[in-house]
């Protein structure tokens, strides 16, 4: 073979490009889609896994601030989260500092008890409901009657819950996979 025919024989072969094909790009865009519909759904429950974790947290939090606040102040809850309603309002008493009347005026020592007023993760709500009596709700308990509220606070006994991710239900931090906290 003359140099002339083997330089051809080498530019003919080494001119095939090393790409990929569209076969093989679509058999790795087929097997990452279906990757991802497996790991989508998990990430989204640890998501939701999380919101309720902090959720518990943050009612460990608030109650024992709200113990504290009431030990302070002769053992009266804060009058405007006793009052109830919607949005942080109901929460000011524990993010400033009061006096032991819960007054804000002169220089007061008190406080403040919570760094910002608890929004519910799951509903993201910050209001709060507020019942009396001795009922307890306890464990999902049914909370329609509150209205679209974070929290629902027992003025007689004291007492603050959350509320679940749609309002219907009270939320069961001792189980979070009770299905009525997604209700």
């Amino acid at each position: 073979m003359s140099a002339r025919r083997i330089s051809r024989h080498i530019v003919r072969t080494s001119s095939r490009s090393s790409g990929f094909t569209l076969v093989e790009i679509l058999i790795v865009v087929i097997i990452l889609g279906i990757l991802a519909a497996i790991v989508i759904p998990q990430f989204t429950n640890a998501s939701q896994d999380a919101r309720k974790n902090s959720l518990t947290s943050q009612l460990q939090t608030v109650r024992s601030q709200l113990e504290l606040y009431k030990l302070q102040h002769l053992d009266q809850l804060p009058t405007v989260l006793a009052a109830g309603g919607a949005g942080t309002a109901s929460w000011a008493q524990m993010v400033e500092q009061t006096n032991a009347d819960q007054s804000t005026t002169g220089t007061p020592t008190f406080g403040p008890y919570l760094q910002q007023a608890p929004v519910n993760p799951l509903n993201n709500s910050a209001g709060v409901g507020v019942v009396s009596g001795t009922t307890d709700f306890g464990a999902g308990g049914v909370a329609n009657s509150t209205g679209s509220v974070g929290f629902i606070l027992n003025t007689t006994t004291g007492k603050i819950w959350a509320t679940s991710s749609k309002f219907g239900y009270v939320y069961d931090e001792a189980n979070a996979a009770d299905p009525n906290n997604d209700n």
